[in-house]
């Protein structure tokens, strides 16, 4: 990513990408102020910079979070193979080189991951349930209310919808670039304009694509981030979940099988401030038992397809 940083219409921006990430330019314009053209000007300084990126997956889909040990020279590497993958998301370094923690939508990988030279230690689990409802505060606190009501799209209901061709062309175009035109949608998937309108309109009224819209917590000053696994007495799951999920420092918190009952996903602005946090605040929430923490080095996936570095 190139040096960049954001001032309050880019925030404004990226809060408004938050709450509908294909809203379109005129819409946000409207609302803040400003012209069609400065909107899209903005946007596309930003994500020529690296600094967003919009991307769309099916809800719906198993999904397990993979914890892999690794001998730390070869830490990169792997972690760019694993990018590469279709169906891996979220490729994360950690805790110095010595760790990789990814998400894979299918649990396939699994026997050749525990065979590659360069892992000591592989470990799944399964993702449950996400229980935060909201998204991460430093990226959604730059629109006042009535803002945030003028660009809210309404709840979609969850309805099923039946697999078409058209899908398996339009989603992997989709995870690619979420806000893409529907005439350059149009023109990758080789069907019409009104088809890709369409079906994408049917998918999103039904709630069966989710949303990520790529923003590094760094660019708001947050540079400390950690994953927080969490061991926590089970008739008290829910209860934390909701707290942290309330904390400005926390970014995403899900639930999954195994020892560990809860993943968190901490942004801080210092270590001091992590430290606080984690003894201070989570180790004090009633019902948490064990905390096993991993600071994030780098992010070498996130939601979006790995871009050709070529």
């Amino acid at each position: 990513m190139e040096s960049v940083s954001l001032d309050e219409l880019d925030r404004q921006l990226l809060h408004a990408l938050q709450l509908d990430a294909r809203v379109p330019f005129s819409r946000i314009a409207a609302v803040l102020d400003v012209s069609d053209r400065t909107v899209a000007r903005r946007f596309t300084r930003l994500r020529e910079a690296g600094a967003v990126r919009v991307s769309a997956v099916p809800r719906g889909r198993s999904e397990w979070l993979v914890r892999l040990r690794v001998l730390p020279h070869a830490a990169a590497g792997l972690a760019q193979s694993l990018a590469a993958r279709a169906d891996t998301a979220w490729v994360t370094i950690l805790s110095g080189d010595t760790e990789i923690a990814c998400v894979l939508r299918t649990a396939a990988p699994m026997a050749e991951l525990s065979r590659h030279p360069h892992v000591t230690d592989v470990r799944a689990q399964q993702i449950l349930k996400s229980l935060m409802d909201g998204w991460w505060p430093g990226r959604t606190s730059a629109l006042t209310t009535e803002q945030i009501a003028a660009l809210r799209e309404p709840e979609a209901e969850p309805a099923p919808v039946e697999p078409t061709d058209l899908d398996r062309r339009l989603l992997p175009a989709l995870a690619a670039d979420g806000r893409a035109a529907y005439a350059d949608l149009a023109g990758r998937v080789g069907w019409s304009e009104s088809a890709v309108r369409r079906r994408l309109d049917e998918l999103r009224r039904a709630g069966r694509l989710r949303f990520h819209v790529e923003v590094d917590p760094a660019l708001y000053g947050y540079t400390t981030q950690c994953l927080l696994w969490l061991a926590v007495a089970p008739a008290q799951v829910t209860t934390v979940a909701e707290a942290l999920s309330a904390d400005d420092e926390t970014a995403h918190v899900a639930a999954t099988t195994g020892p560990h009952h809860l993943l968190a996903v901490v942004v801080c602005r210092t270590p001091d401030d992590l430290y606080a946090y984690v003894t201070e605040r989570v180790g004090a929430l009633p019902g948490v038992e064990r905390i096993e923490t991993a600071t994030v080095s780098a992010y070498t996936k996130r939601f979006a397809p790995a871009q050709d570095r070529r």
